[in-house]
This record gives structure tokens, C-alpha cells and sequence, in this order.
């Protein structure tokens, strides 16, 4: 005797060996013996054979018509033996007792299971439910196999068209496009935004990394709304005239600078600082906007300024025009170019020139000072501000500290073609320029600090910088306080502070109290933006280093080994790793084989040629 029993959700037949009251011993087709309960049998029959009994019985199975099979069952709950009477119109045979339950637990949407061989139908609403249901999933699951065939052909499927940007850089795992993607990127072997560049999403390798940062960070785009800028009091008009010193690609000019022997023989020297702040007041839509971006974010070729263009055209220092402006004046003794005293103002200031590094450091410059060349405009004023600037490095305990050769980059793009130029730092315009900062910052500094008027510091101890509302030394710049108030067209801090500086020239309440927490938010938001903000213009500074090297078809290039395989490119500020470069000492040049660029992964392969020299002093 043979049975049909169930047993781990599943139907199984067998042969008694031998049988008792509450279970039996049973021998499988395989001849593997196992117990089974005797209420997990649902059938007994003696013929056709174990093998042939399944066969039959599933053959049997495929063909019942479920929804004729359905609408034969009872409302009630119903044992399968009595549905296969009810189909099959006669006593059922074994094979056909079988295939009814075989095809009863095979169909959930149309049966739901009561216990061992019993079934109650799915009531009319729940049955086209789960039908429906069923038959979105089948759709669905035939439109992502559609979409991972495309895929896998490199054919962009066009339903990704409008949902490129989320598949890129916040991919949903939970819809079918993902799921696709995924499906294709296993079977390409590439990385999502290499698959999609394979098939033709990707355009602009430059325009994926600015997409991906603005959908991070500008979600509802980098544009502003019309932004009046407001009345403010008529200044008083500054008897000098100022001239700026900044890159050929600036537009948001914040300082001038302005020289005026007095009838003492002394030097004054005045620091003009552009006055937004005049413009806009706290609370209002651009004062929003600004706290909201916290700071301009720069890319080579590229920026998204903090304030609206609005503002910004009604604040630089732009030549032809007299501006408002936070000024310091210094008189600086003729002799000695000490400085003796300072004055702070809130005037208008007549900007007579701006002068451009890419055109003013030829003709200004240690080798054309040191000749006695002054036959350019304003060179009489520069070459006064170059020598006070030492003066100031000399106070602050600095001096020299520029001649590590430090190089900057400067990033020029036009017309999608990119060129980088090195300058030293530490040249007479970079001096001049960052002296007379430092000074200002930190007497303004000093100011807020005398008069206990809060503002928001820069403090370095023992090399760690940190931000602050409470007044201290800057060890790396050698000052004893020091805050950022010299950018407030660009840096949402400069612009706090500028208009604490303002409120307390004009005798006014400040803005802004001791221990407001409006300034503890600003200080943990601008540190976390202006990271964020660097990361990224140092991320598409890599990009177009990248591009520099294709560009120029470069094959080999000379580099200076950092640490272990870590290499810096010499002539563009590119750093990588050399897998193939043996074991070699810091500092040492050498010559490298430059092989694929990845300009999705900001990555490129080089391979170690030959050592060209050692260098033994400080890394550059």
C-alpha cells in the first residue's frame, strides 16, 4: 500500500512499511525510510506506481481550469476529496483526489488553506484584488527585464530619461529602475554612472559632478528671487580714492585700498571693506538667502555666489564707482612704518581702478621693486604697501615664514578648455594683500572684544583652528585675536560680523548679543557648508587636472613622491597613487607613464618609469 501525505508544505508519496496507530514507517522512491505522522496522510492507493502516481497527478494538476475549479467550491470551508467529486462530476480516482489538491494549494489568490487537505475560496472582492495584484507585479517585472536587456546593450530605455539624476546620485532601491540598473550593472561589470555614460545619460563627465553637488545641495536650484536692495543712510564721502588688487576672475570685489601722505610726513593708509550689510537687513529675504548658502562656492570656471547679483552689483568695489564701505585707516610713521594708530569708518569711497594679478604681477614684483621700476599705475602706493606689509609680517613674528616655496594654482576655463598657471606665494601682491587683512581682521577683532560686543573668532592652539564667540590668539597667524570680517560679499561670518562692527560705530545696539545662539547656529552651519563647499571646488580642481592631461595628450610627466606609492604631479596640483613605484624616499622626483583617466571616478593609472633626482629640501 502506498500514500500521499504532506509534510514541510510540500506533497510527497511513499510505501508502508509499516503502519500504526498514530504514524507509519514509509519508504521514498529514493528508498530513503522515514516516520511520518498518520495525520499528514491525505491519500492511500495501491496503484499506479510512487513515480508514476506523482507524474500523473501533476499532469493532471496543469490542466484544471483554477477559475472553473473556484467557482465549483463552496462558500464554506470544504476538504479537497468533496471539490474533486464536485469537478471531476464522479467519485475521484487517487491521481485525480490528488491533482485537485495539488492545484488547490498551488492557487492562494483563489484558495486560502485551513489545515491539512482543507480550503475555503477567496470571496469575490479579495480574488480580483489579488488577481490585479498579481498582474501589476507580472507587468512589472516584464518592464524591468525590459529595461536590463536595454541596459545590458548599452540603449538607454526611455522611460530612465526623466529619472537620470535620482538614479545617479540617490538611486531608490524600491523601483523597478534601480532594480534594473542593478540587474545590468552585475552583468556589465560597471558602475552605474559608467553603464549610463556607455549609454549616451552622461553627456558631460564636468556636468555629472556639478549636478551631483547641486542635487545634493541646491535641490531647488542655484537661482534667486528678486531681491531690492534697501535704503540706507547717505555716508559721508572719503577724501581719498582706492584702488583693488584681485584675479582676473573676480566680480564680487570686497577690499580696496587707498594710500594718502599727511601734512605730518606720516603715512595713511586706508582698508576698504565693500558694506553689503548697509543693504540688507537681519530677517530679511536676502539676509535669508545668504544664511541659507552661508558662502559663495567656487569651481574652476564657475561660481554660485552667496548673494543675489543684486546685491552684489550695489556693493563691490567695482572701478568708476563710489561705493559704500567698512573702512580702517592706518597712520603708519614715515620712518619707521610702524603703526601708530587706527580709526574705523562707514563711508563711500570713490574705487578708481582694479588691478589684475595676471597683469600687474610683471610689472610688480621683488625683482622690479628691488630695481627701482616704477613706471606703472599706482606703483608708488604698492611699492609703501609692499613695505608696511613686512613691517606687519615682522610684528606678527612671520617673516620669512613665506620663502617654503609654496605654490598656488590658478584654474582659467573657456570654452570648455581649461589652462593653469602657477604663481609663488609670498610675492609682493600676495603680501600686501594678505598683511592688510590680517590687520584689519584683527583689530576689528580687537574692537568688538573692547567693547564686549559679541562676534565670531578664529582661534588656533596647538595647530587645531576652531571658531568661536569668544575672543583668543591665533598661534599660526601670531595675533592675539583674529576674525573673519573682510569678505562679506562671499562669507556669511565676514557679514555678521561686519554688521557688529557697524552697530557699534554708530553707537547702536548690536545685532547680535553675548551667547546669542543666532550665532552658535551660524558658526556650526558655515563650518559644515564652507567643508563642504572646499571639498567640492578641490573635487572639480581634480576633475580639470584630469582634463588638463588629456587635453595636452600628456603621456609622461614628472612627480614628487609624497609618502609610500602617493604622488603629486609637478606641474598641476594632482595627486594619486603609483602602484607599480618600488620602495622610495619622500621628496624624490620621478618620471611616470600616464595611463587611463577616469573623469566619473576622478581617478587615473601611472605607471613608475624612472627616478630623476632627490630632493633634499623641505617638500615643496
Amino acid at each position: 500500500m502506498n500514500i500521499f501525505y504532506e509534510e514541510d508544505g510540500a506533497f510527497k508519496v511513499g510505501s508502508i512499511l509499516t503502519d500504526n496507530t498514530t504514524s507509519l514507517q514509509v519508504e521514498s522512491t529514493h528508498g530513503k525510510r522515514s516516520k511520518i505522522k498518520a495525520a499528514n496522510v491525505l491519500l492511500r492507493f495501491a496503484q499506479p506506481g510512487l513515480t508514476e502516481f506523482m507524474t500523473q497527478a501533476e499532469n493532471l494538476a496543469s490542466d484544471i481550469d483554477v477559475e472553473f475549479l473556484w467557482e465549483c467550491s463552496p462558500p464554506e470551508d470544504f476538504g479537497f476529496d468533496a471539490l474533486a467529486t464536485e469537478y471531476f462530476g464522479h467519485a475521484p480516482s487517487p491521481v485525480e483526489a490528488a491533482s485537485a489538491l495539488i492545484r488547490l494549494h498551488s492557487s492562494p489568490m483563489h484558495f486560502y488553506k485551513k489545515g491539512k487537505g482543507h480550503y475555503k475560496a477567496a470571496p469575490p472582492e479579495a480574488l480580483k484584488a489579488a488577481l490585479a495584484s498579481a498582474e501589476k507585479k507580472r507587468i512589472q517585472a516584464a518592464l524591468q527585464a525590459r529595461y536590463t536587456d536595454e541596459l545590458i546593450t548599452f540603449a538607454l530605455p526611455p522611460e530612465f530619461a526623466d529619472k537620470l539624476q535620482p538614479l545617479l546620485y540617490k538611486p531608490d532601491r524600491n523601483t523597478l529602475e534601480v532594480k534594473a540598473l542593478e540587474a545590468a550593472c552585475a552583468a556589465t561589470h560597471l558602475s552605474a554612472a559608467h553603464l549610463l555614460q556607455r549609454c549616451g545619460a552622461i553627456p558631460s563627465t564636468q556636468a555629472y559632478h556639478l549636478q551631483r553637488f547641486l542635487f545634493e545641495n541646491f535641490p531647488h536650484g542655484t537661482g534667486f528671487p528678486d531681491v531690492a536692495v534697501e535704503e540706507h543712510p547717505e555716508l559721508p564721502l572719503a577724501e581719498d580714492t582706492a584702488f583693488s588688487i584681485d584675479d582676473a576672475t573676480t566680480t564680487e570685489i570686497d577690499d580696496a585700498f587707498s594710500v594718502r601722505q599727511l601734512a605730518n610726513g606720516n603715512w595713511r593708509i586706508g582698508v576698504h571693506i565693500a558694506a553689503p550689510t548697509l543693504g540688507v537687513a537681519p530677517g530679511t529675504q536676502g539676509d535669508a538667502i545668504a544664511a541659507q548658502r552661508l558662502s559663495t562656492v567656487y569651481m574652476p570656471g564657475d561660481k554660485i555666489t552667496m548673494l543675489p547679483d543684486s546685491v552684489v552689483q550695489a556693493f563691490t568695489l567695482d572701478a568708476d564707482k563710489v561705493c559704500p564701505s567698512l573702512s580702517l585707516y592706518l597712520e603708519v610713521d614715515a620712518a619707521t612704518l610702524a603703526v601708530i594708530n587706527t580709526e574705523s569708518r562707514i563711508e563711500r569711497i570713490h574705487i578708481s581702478a582694479n588691478l589684475r594679478h595676471d597683469t600687474l604681477e610683471p610689472l610688480f614684483n621683488e625683482e622690479t621693486i628691488a630695481a627701482g621700476k616704477l613706471d606703472y599705475l599706482f606703483a608708488t602706493e604698492l611699492k609703501l604697501l609692499w613695505e608696511v606689509a613686512q613691517k606687519l609680517e615682522a610684528v606678527r613674528g612671520k617673516s620669512g615664514e613665506n620663502n617654503m616655496q609654496q605654490v598656488d594654482y590658478n584654474f582659467y576655463v573657456e570654452n570648455d578648455r581649461i589652462s593653469i598657471s602657477s604663481r609663488q606665494r609670498g610675492s609682493p601682491i600676495d603680501k600686501v594683500v594678505a598683511e592688510l587683512m590680517i590687520f584689519v581682521n584683527s583689530e576689528w577683532g580687537k574692537l568688538l572684544a573692547a567693547h564686549d560686543v559679541a562676534g565670531i573668532y578664529r582661534t588656533q592652539n596647538n595647530g587645531k583652528v576652531k571658531m568661536s564667540t569668544v575672543p583668543g590668539p591665533h598661534q599660526g597667524l601670531g595675533v592675539a585675536q583674529y576674525l573673519w570680517s573682510s569678505s562679506p560679499l562671499r562669507r556669511y561670518v565676514d557679514f555678521i560680523n561686519q554688521r557688529q562692527i557697524i552697530s557699534l560705530l554708530n553707537g547702536e545696539a548690536p545685532v547680535y548679543t553675548q551667547n546669542d545662539t543666532a550665532l552658535f547656529t551660524v558658526m556650526r552651519d558655515f563650518d559644515t557648508a564652507y567643508t563642504l563647499y572646499n571639498d567640492f571646488q578641490r573635487n572639480m580642481e581634480r576633475y580639470w587636472c584630469l582634463r588638463w592631461l588629456l587635453q595636452e595628450n600628456v603621456k609622461q610627466v614628472e612627480a614628487l613622491v609624497l609618502r609610500e606609492n602617493l604622488v603629486r604631479l609637478v606641474n598641476i596640483p594632482l595627486v594619486g597613487r603609483v602602484h607599480s613605484l618600488p620602495e622610495t624616499q619622500p621628496n624624490t622626483r620621478v618620471v611616470l607613464e600616464i595611463g587611463e583617466i577616469d573623469l566619473l571616478d576622478l581617478n587615473f593609472n601611472a605607471r613608475f618609469i624612472s627616478v630623476v633626482e632627490v630632493v633634499e629640501s623641505c617638500q615643496s
